[in-house]
């Protein structure tokens, strides 16, 4: 009789024991799940302020880009690049003519780098007296016939549609200080067609 109530009593311990180990396990599952969740929810609103702060949306609303882009098309615009470095040739850049919060947005291509002279003649393009050879086929300009020497800190910019641009060709635009570049051209959102990081 006392076997029996021994082997009871084993049994009993046993069975708190296992059940016990059951709840911590259970207990270190849900602790596991909940933390994991706190991680990604963290991760989330990082990245969304991180979104929020060094990006913004923009709209192509002139044609001085085309063929290239579109007018309505709309694409993101990486507003924290030229924080840590300075734009390059070619790069398609987003820029305000006045500090003013109000200023209208104009998209346009990078040709001429700080200290560079320009120079428009024939229809072609001249950086510090060489031809410039773009990556893109773009028509021969025939409306300007300049020669311009950028200070520190200043971009020459054009349009891709050459003939049909205000740019830095004209006094309205002229040559881009960089504190008025908002950012570089980065993804574009939309015609669903064209979706995708800008090259």
């Amino acid at each position: 009789m006392r076997l029996k109530e021994k082997i009871k009593i084993d049994s009993l311990k046993e069975n708190r024991t296992v059940s016990e180990a059951r709840e911590k396990l259970h207990d270190d599952r849900t602790r596991g799940i909940v933390k994991w969740i706190f991680e990604i929810a963290v991760t989330i609103v990082f990245a969304i302020l991180v979104a929020i702060s060094g990006f913004q949306s923009v709209t192509l609303q002139e044609s001085a880009m085309e063929p290239t882009y579109s007018v309505g098309e709309k694409f993101f615009v990486n507003r924290a690049i030229y924080k840590f470095g300075s734009p390059k040739r070619g790069d398609v850049i987003v820029f305000k003519t006045s500090v003013s919060d109000d200023a209208a947005l104009h998209i346009r291509r990078v040709i001429g780098l700080p200290g560079e002279t320009v120079l428009i003649k024939d229809g072609q393009v001249y950086i510090n007296g060489k031809v410039y050879d773009e990556n893109g086929a773009y028509a021969d300009i025939t409306n300007a016939e300049s020669s311009i020497t950028l200070e520190s800190g200043e971009y020459f910019v054009l349009g891709d549609n050459r003939n049909n641009s205000e740019d830095s060709r004209f006094s309205d635009i002229g040559n881009i200080s960089k504190k008025y570049i908002v950012g570089k051209l980065w993804f574009t959102v939309s015609p669903k067609s064209k979706i995708g990081f800008i090259k």
